[in-house]
């Protein structure tokens, strides 16, 4: 794809609306560290909840649903769709406790909830953990991926596209170091807004291209009489006996993955950035109403843009060997054809948005808790709020250039990607309990973190158990979420439980629900905590109904099923409202 003076004209402003807004926030984000790495709590719901998708949505988002949709039709996004549930359980049940906790960033919790030494060590090995590597592999992941866009797109060799990701990622890294979280939080809005309106703008003239509606569907069906299958490739719901995702995958995803398994960005009870962001609401109302919008946004109105550019490509290559091998790269090759020559500067700039709105959040989110969490906790003490900010300045160009060296030395995330998600399956219930079990001391979690990575990886690497197979995936999450419920449950009953004095405080600063609070709340009579189990509950059911009543909806009416998607959408607007009553009941008027 050529691009012309006007297109680099276009791009250019870009890159110059985004220094703008880092320029005019900078004495904003610079005056403390809070306001660096978290805007001093004062942020909008619509701000941060926006920045929160646009945080998700990355460079690679689009290119992956079109891998899915081409290899397992439209129900193979039950990989994702099925963490709503998670979602909805930070909005309702953690989103208020964690603004309450005070806390700069979700590793400082192990402090707030524990004590003594376990307390310390976990603090610093998670902030280290996430900081360093975990942060490497994502932006590593991040940066291959907008290199081959580029490649595809430009008609550039691998290392010219990498020093095209090198340049993107310096600019992001300027804007971040510039203005901290309040430019990451008003580019985010800006990207956002940009890149949602041209993956739309390239699904309707897409589609257009594919002959309408009408005609694509019915290319569809041909495509699925050809290849024998019993569900159809638009179909949202599973075929259960499919060897993709048979009846005990299904089950895994919808009843037990998303909260047994710990993922960056998909942490049960929240964590990472989506707790940076709730940190930076400017209550407990604009929290909730803030991750409420993120999971609305996230699974209800991202998807269909790319899904509809995905079947496209599907029609379009069938039966094309280089689709067959890569059937990610058929976003890119749709962008390349079907887009207008007008639009190819503006497409070009929102691609570099969905890059940079995630790594400008790695970056700012990363080097919170090297500053907050190494280098002021165990470092440099009692040092001048303007230290801090030079001081996390400087992380945030060092996680740059750390990303960059590992982004030119990784050829494939396979293999840490394996090891990411082995520390991480088993250990989500434990990170949901902490809040409302007072008996969950620090050795649960670091017992939980231990079972779960030793668990999972002898079941990989001894008993050959392979998580790119949908049954094996199935198994070993069972086994591994039994063998470390088992063990962080006896250890936890075998050590002491945390001192009472650290409860007490915990129970008077979070609020939590009392129920399982029994002998620290008796401790606390004078705390006014929230019996509100019930009517959480009531709203975390009715915000799932109701965001998939949106999906489906607007599915259905998207793909022909116009009635059923309005009916779909009309029972998610009254699952709305049931939620907007009852937030009411909290004493909040909704803004």
């Amino acid at each position: 794809m050529r691009l012309t003076i006007i297109d680099g004209m276009f791009i250019a402003l870009y890159f110059g609306l985004n220094l703008a807004i880092a320029l005019w926030l900078r004495k904003r984000a610079t005056k403390s560290v809070s306001d660096f790495f978290i805007s001093g709590g004062k942020v909008k719901w619509w701000l941060a909840g926006t920045s929160m998708v646009a945080t998700t949505f990355a460079a690679d988002t689009p290119l992956v649903v079109t891998g899915i949709v081409a290899k397992n039709g439209i129900a193979g996004n039950w990989i994702w769709w099925s963490m709503l549930f998670s979602g909805m359980f930070t909005v309702f049940f953690y989103a208020r406790l964690w603004r309450r906790s005070g806390v700069l960033t979700d590793v400082e919790f192990a402090e707030i909830r524990y004590s003594g030494r376990p307390a310390t060590f976990l603090r610093g090995f998670r902030a280290l953990y996430l900081g360093l590597p975990i942060n490497m592999i994502i932006m590593g992941w991040v940066n291959l991926a907008i290199a081959k866009i580029m490649m595809h797109v430009l008609g550039i060799t691998k290392i010219e596209a990498l020093g095209i990701a090198v340049f993107l990622m310096v600019i992001t890294a300027s804007i971040s170091a510039i203005s901290g979280l309040w430019g990451v939080l008003w580019t985010d809005m800006f990207q956002f807004v940009l890149k949602m309106g041209m993956v739309i703008a390239l699904a309707v003239f897409a589609v257009d291209a594919a002959g309408g509606m009408d005609t694509l569907i019915s290319r569809l069906h041909e495509i699925d009489k050809s290849r024998g299958s019993s569900s159809s490739i638009i179909s949202m719901v599973p075929d259960l006996d499919s060897p993709w995702m048979p009846m005990i995958t299904f089950f895994v995803f919808i009843a037990v993955n998303w909260w047994a398994s710990w993922y960056p960005g998909a942490e049960p009870g929240g964590g990472g950035y989506i707790a940076q962001r709730i940190f930076c609401a400017k209550d407990e109302k604009h929290s909730l109403l803030a991750t409420l919008w993120f999971n609305i946004a996230h699974y209800a109105l991202r998807p269909w843009p790319w899904i509809l550019v995905a079947l496209v490509a599907v029609v379009r290559f069938q039966g094309d060997k280089e689709f067959a091998m890569d059937p990610e790269s058929g976003y890119i090759r749709i962008l390349v054809s079907d887009l207008p020559p007008y639009l190819r500067g503006v497409m070009l700039a929102a691609l570099t948005a969905a890059y940079m709105s995630t790594i400008g959040t790695q970056l700012n989110w990363g080097a919170s808790y090297l500053v907050n969490d190494v280098y002021k906790r165990f470092i440099l003490k009692n040092k001048s709020e303007k230290h801090y900010v030079k001081v996390s300045q400087a992380f945030t160009v060092l996680l740059m250039a750390l990303s960059i060296v590992a982004t030119f030395f990784m050829d494939s995330i396979t293999s840490a990607w394996k090891i990411l998600m082995a520390l991480g399956a088993g250990t989500g219930l434990v990170y949901m309990l902490r809040w409302y079990w007072w008996r969950i001391n620090a050795w649960s979690e670091i017992s939980a973190m231990t079972a779960a990575f030793i668990s999972s990886l002898i079941l990989q690497y001894a008993f050959g158990f392979n998580e790119e197979n949908p049954r094996d995936f199935a198994y070993l999450l069972l086994i591994t979420v039994s063998i470390t419920t088992i063990v962080w449950l006896s250890v936890t009953f075998l050590t002491k439980p945390e001192p009472m004095g650290t409860l007490v405080a915990f129970y008077r600063k979070v609020r939590p629900n009392p129920r399982m609070w029994g002998p620290v709340a008796a401790m606390a009579p004078e705390v006014k905590a929230e019996r509100d189990g019930i009517l959480s509950l009531v709203n975390w059911l009715c915000g799932v109904l109701m965001i998939y009543a949106f999906l489906f909806g607007l599915g259905k009416v998207l793909l022909g099923s116009t009635a059923t998607g309005i009916l779909f959408i009309i029972s998610g607007f009254i699952f709305g409202a049931v939620i907007y009553y009852t937030i009411n009941r909290w004493g909040w008027k909704v803004d």
